[in-house]
Order: C-alpha cells, then sequence, then structure tokens
C-alpha cells in the first residue's frame, strides 16, 4: 500500500497501549494510505507475573511488531524501564527526537492524570516536548520542525481532576476485529498478564481459534464502558437513535499545546470510517464487526 497524506504518531507508555486506546484510528489511517507509527516508551518488562526481564523485553518488542504488520504499521518499543518510568530530560528529548524524525500531523498520547505513573510521565514528557520541537536549539543534533503538530489525548474515563473533553468522537465498530488482531499480537499481555492482573487467568482457553472469540469478548466488556461514558457525546454527534446504539468508541482531547486546527482540519486529522471507506484503499484483510 502507497503511503500519502496526514501522518499519526502514537506515543505511549507500554507496548498495547496504542492499539487499545487507538487502535481504531489507526485503522483508519492506514485505511486511507497515510504513514502510522505506534511508540512505545518503556521496554515493557514489568508486565508479568512470572516471565524475567531477558526474556519478556524481546518478547514484547516482537510481539509489538507483529502488531503493527496487523495493520502495515510501523511499532516501535524503546528501553527506558517499565513501571519505573520519569518525566526526566532525557525521555523528553527522545520523545522530541522521535517527533522530529517522524514529522507527524497529528501525535496522540496520555493525559497527564491518567491512572499509571508511566502514563502520566509519557503525557507530561509529549506536553513538554509540544513546543519545544520547534526550537532549533534544543536538541540541535535533530533538525527542529517549523510548525507543531497538533497534539491529542488519548481517551481514558477519569473524571478527577478533571473529565476529558471529547473534542473528537469516532465510531469503531467496523475496525473492532483489526484491532483485536493487533492486540492477539500481544500474546504475553492480552493471554497472561492482563487475565492474571483481572483474576480470570483460568478463563483463557488453549487454542488461538478460541483464545481469539476469548479476547474478541474481553475487548467488547472492555470498551462498552467507554462508549457509555462517552454517550452523551456520541448523541450530540450522531444522532440519538444511532448514538445509543454505537458500543465501540474512541474519543480525543486535542490539546492546547501544538497546533490549534480548524474544523476542515481535524475533519482530516481525526477522518470517519465513511470518509476511509469512500476515499480510502482498504487495509489488506476483510474488516469484520462482532455484535458483543
Amino acid at each position: 500500500m502507497t503511503t500519502s497524506g496526514p501522518k499519526l504518531l502514537i506515543i505511549a507508555a507500554h507496548p498495547d497501549d496504542a492499539e487499545i486506546h487507538a487502535g481504531g484510528l489507526a485503522t483508519i489511517y492506514r485505511q486511507l494510505g497515510r504513514p502510522v507509527k505506534m511508540l512505545s516508551i518503556t521496554d515493557g518488562a514489568a508486565g508479568h507475573y512470572k516471565r524475567n526481564a531477558s526474556d519478556l523485553i524481546p518478547r514484547r518488542r516482537q510481539e509489538a511488531a507483529e502488531a503493527g504488520k496487523v495493520i502495515g504499521a510501523v511499532y516501535e518499543t524503546l528501553d527506558f524501564p517499565d513501571g519505573r518510568l520519569q518525566a526526566t530530560l532525557e525521555v523528553r528529548h527522545r520523545v522530541m527526537q522521535e517527533i522530529r524524525e517522524f514529522r507527524p500531523d497529528l501525535v496522540l498520547t496520555h493525559r497527564t492524570c491518567d491512572y499509571h505513573p508511566d502514563h502520566r510521565a509519557v503525557g507530561q514528557s509529549v506536553q513538554d516536548a509540544s513546543y519545544l520541537v520547534t526550537v532549533p536549539r534544543v536538541l540541535p543534533e535533530v533538525p527542529a520542525l517549523t510548525r507543531a503538530p497538533v497534539f491529542a489525548y488519548m481517551s481514558d474515563m477519569f473524571t478527577r481532576p478533571t473529565r476529558l473533553r471529547a473534542d473528537e468522537v469516532i465510531d469503531v465498530t467496523e475496525y473492532v476485529d483489526k484491532v483485536v488482531n493487533m492486540l492477539a499480537c500481544q500474546h504475553s499481555q492480552v493471554f497472561e498478564w492482563l487475565p492474571y492482573e483481572e483474576g480470570i487467568l483460568e478463563t483463557v482457553p488453549d487454542s488461538d481459534e478460541e483464545r481469539l472469540e476469548w479476547l474478541r469478548a474481553w475487548y467488547a466488556k472492555h470498551m462498552h464502558p467507554r462508549a457509555d461514558h462517552f454517550r452523551e457525546d456520541l448523541i450530540k454527534n450522531f444522532g440519538k437513535e444511532k448514538g445509543d446504539a454505537i458500543k465501540f468508541v474512541e474519543a480525543y482531547e486535542i490539546s492546547e499545546y501544538g497546533e490549534q486546527p480548524s474544523s476542515s482540519r481535524r475533519r482530516e486529522l481525526f477522518p470517519s470510517p465513511e470518509q476511509a471507506n469512500t476515499n480510502g484503499a482498504r487495509v489488506a484483510g476483510k474488516n469484520r464487526t462482532i455484535s458483543a
């Protein structure tokens, strides 16, 4: 598939964060032939109850790369320590380097009031980098951008100190199976670590086919509350009948830092599935929806 148009960079804390929070939008970008890079700032070494770091770090790096291949996106895992990340100058400079080298039009990241300290550190580092990416004398070895990209926060359901303002809400029902297939590549997480954390490890089936169905149900269970959380926004955007029916959604808050996009620019950066189906080439493989 050729690549053209606006570029999307997702800067997240851990391998699997990008697709859980923004897998639908990433798939739409690839469907339109647009470049997408998913970036995990940490090495993922803390994300298990049994595997040691020497096993888990290369495993998670490979899992992330395979997840990116599902939609034809680059998925890179850096070496900062999982569970011990801080918004240091070193992290900020690496974030600046990634933004300057990829030259994205849209950068997605965590909010700084997220529950996980690694998420907060990434969100703070991206926020701190958002202006400095245009300052040539800061990190001069990497050419500065002449204009900052649009920055936006990925959806969460926290309400304190403030609820996420859903500037853009996307119905991603059409892409559920694509996102689930990406997540299935993160084997050590979705079939081992996360079920262990939730106390449901014994419910994970043995066969690959049964595991994929199990993962679809797991994803639906976690995503339906997100749709309910943004129900008023869905009804406002799609009307009551459709807004009440949507079960899979991604919501984004545009940061006050970086470019402030016009309404037409926002439609370009946050395209709907209808835009992708009308104007874009289909991502390899058939997209199926589920009725969970």
